[in-house]
């Protein structure tokens, strides 16, 4: 799965925001999602995690004007591939953007 989700902040800026709201949603999924992976280079962060017994991961690269997201959907997942991008869309809009 590839999504690019444009934004009008600094790079730093648009991190860091990746960064808050990183520690602001683990509390909340701390019962459904398992992380396996966080990890920063640079302006890219390299992700894993497991939730209802599906294993997703990915990078999402933080760029000039956009998130460029990059994911490995388990296959079971990718019947929904469709309804997974709009609500990461409409969900990041809100917190990222």
């Amino acid at each position: 799965m590839q999504l690019k989700i444009p934004h009008s902040f600094s790079r730093h800026e648009a991190v860091a925001r990746v960064q808050r709201l990183l520690i602001e949603a683990k509390p909340k999924l701390a019962e459904k999602v398992a992380i396996g992976e966080e990890r920063w280079e640079g302006d890219v962060l390299h992700f894993a995690f497991t939730t209802q017994g599906q294993s997703i991961s990915g990078q999402l690269e933080v760029k000039d004007k956009e998130y460029e997201l990059n994911a490995k959907l388990p296959f079971m997942m990718r019947m929904f591939e469709s309804k997974i991008e709009k609500m990461i869309e409409e969900q990041s809009k809100q917190m990222l953007t």
